[in-house]
């Protein structure tokens, strides 16, 4: 697949500005220019993120009512039911709250509901469950904002919620005790972008602040807070840099027993990052909600003693390997409906609907189809005599107000720009998917078909050195709105030692002129080979890593493209 190279533009004056006061390679000012640096102090700030610059949680909206709530409920000896969605950042976000609260010696039990049977959010069965073992107040993270009926409900039932969500609410605010939400409109907390167990994080750091509770009580859930950050590719810029950045070091130092057990079962030797938490820990720790019971996570995530918690990732990881299984047979499946569709290469989007289709792992299997045809994609499936879907969107394209045209159409839906849910009745299914295709159509810009490589900036082979690589190196954690960097290298060629490896990937050994050569690797590629073999010059962008081989290091590029 074609792919689209959109060089990033520098603020020139800003660039000047921060030349002045940092003596660093040009292209890694443009990289700190590019993420609103432009003074020494922001780039102090950047590079050495701080604990004591994440913000007081007293200034979210409605943390003084919720920590009140929470105090009277611990006068008063009620139980307290630690309540969260069935994904990566509802269950750490659990394990964070339940765990903390636990160690206070409080009356806490936890609650997650089964993606199956009750759906995501707030279901009257959790509240009912509530009621039937006597909890009186219920915290729910990483879902609510929106469950207005449910907290009515709840209210006939005299069960109280502080609602912890980072969701964008509706017209109408649920009438809990307290909401903490930063996306609320009259919330005037400075960050916005919180994942889901970061609310909850603010949640008991509030509570420990205001009783004067240690800090190692609450920063010692760092590693879960991480794990949310990352699995739910929320922005790693302010106070999510700084969580991200000590979380890291949790999770390599001092992992809980949970994790530690993750991460040695899956021969994570190397020092974690956030691709590491995104692609081995988050789809194990996802598997358990997708397959089975999501409660099987949060067991493994408060494992206290080594024995439980390699008992748990055993069970996560049979999980994962039959959600493989099923991602993989589902998504040939899908290839093939499209490859018999005469129709689908002038269509704009991808829809398709399969009864047998396995639920847990349609939002993968829409993942997969986006990133092969990059068209907006929905995979349905029959749930409960309804058919039910995940949608997956391209860069620079809102899907979910592409779904909100089709509301009319659907019982239903919610989501954001890159990533939504929705369920409808089968009648309508057809109905759905043209007009989909419709609204899809007349909205997307042409350019939005095509993958785009965002490139930061442009560099000769012989720039590249292992100096270069331990300052850019500070740029991390890398991931949304704070990407590792791709550069660009013009008119390199072959040094004769580049070939293929394992039949897909190319290795890559290039030079330009006289210069030093430099090798790297690009996964996938070895369709390029003939361009790079014929001797001829051609530009490539990557970005750069160190590899390590028989204890030598070496900086080589991870090549994303060439032209």
């Amino acid at each position: 697949m074609n792919k689209r190279w959109v060089i990033k533009e520098t603020d020139s004056q800003k660039l000047a500005l921060l030349k002045e006061a940092l003596k660093i390679h040009p292209a890694l000012l443009s990289l700190l220019v590019q993420r609103g640096v432009s003074t020494f102090d922001e780039a102090k700030k950047f590079f050495r993120p701080l604990m004591s610059d994440l913000h007081d949680p007293f200034l979210m909206k409605d943390m003084d009512k919720a920590i009140d709530r929470i105090e009277k409920a611990i006068a008063r000896k009620e139980k307290i039911l630690i309540y969260g969605d069935y994904d990566v950042d509802g269950t750490t976000a659990v394990a964070t709250v339940y765990s903390f609260f636990l160690s206070l010696n409080l009356h806490v039990g936890y609650y997650v509901p089964n993606r199956y049977t009750e759906g995501y959010g707030i279901s009257a069965r959790g509240i009912d469950w509530a009621k039937e073992n006597g909890y009186s107040l219920i915290i729910a993270l990483d879902c609510g904002i929106k469950s207005i009926d449910k907290i009515e409900y709840a209210n006939s039932q005299s069960i109280d919620f502080i609602i912890c969500d980072h969701h964008l609410p509706g017209n109408e605010i649920p009438r809990a005790v307290a909401v903490l939400d930063p996306k609320r409109h009259d919330c005037e907390y400075p960050f916005k972008e919180l994942s889901g167990c970061g609310i909850g994080f603010k949640l008991i750091s509030a509570y420990a602040i205001k009783n004067n509770l240690p800090e190692e009580s609450y920063l010692k859930y760092l590693d879960f807070v991480v794990v949310s950050i990352a699995s739910d590719i929320v922005p790693i810029t302010g106070e999510n840099r700084i969580l991200a950045y000590y979380g890291l070091q949790k999770i390599n130092n001092h992992p809980s027993a949970g994790l530690k057990a993750l991460m040695t079962m899956n021969s994570v030797k190397k020092e974690f990052t956030i691709s590491d938490l995104v692609f081995v820990i988050g789809p194990r720790i996802n598997a358990a909600g997708r397959m089975d019971d999501a409660r099987n996570a949060v067991r493994l995530l408060i494992s206290e003693s080594e024995h439980h918690a390699v008992g748990n990732a055993e069970i996560l990881n049979k999980h994962n390997n039959d959600r493989r299984e099923r991602d993989s047979l589902i998504t040939t499946e899908a290839l093939s409906m499209l490859n018999n569709d005469p129709l689908h290469p002038k269509k704009k989007s991808t829809v398709l609907f399969q009864p047998h289709w396995h639920k847990g792992v349609i939002g993968i299997v829409a993942s997969r189809l986006m990133d092969t045809c990059y068209r907006p994609t929905i995979i349905l499936t029959e749930s409960n005599g309804y058919a039910s879907g995940s949608a997956r969107s391209v860069a620079g394209f809102n899907i979910y107000e592409a779904i909100c045209s089709c509301g009319e159409l659907l019982e239903q839906f919610g989501g954001h720009m890159f990533a939504a849910g929705l369920t409808l009745r089968m009648e309508n299914l057809q109905a759905f998917i043209d007009r989909f295709e419709e609204v899809v159509s007349s909205t997307i810009e042409e350019r939005c078909l095509t993958p785009e490589i965002e490139i930061s900036a442009e560099l000769n082979i012989e720039e590249v050195t292992p100096k270069f690589y331990h300052i850019l190196k500070q740029f991390a954690p890398f991931g949304p709105q704070n990407m590792k960097p791709v550069f660009i290298t013009r008119q390199v060629s072959d040094t004769g030692w580049s070939r293929i490896i394992g039949q897909e990937h190319l290795k890559f050994s290039v030079k330009k002129e006289s210069f030093s050569s430099l090798r790297g690797i690009g996964f996938g590629m070895a369709s390029s080979a003939d361009i790079v073999k014929s001797r001829g010059h051609f530009d490539v962008c990557y970005t750069i890593e160190e590899n390590e081989w028989n204890g030598t290091k070496r900086i080589e590029m991870n090549v994303q493209d060439l032209k």
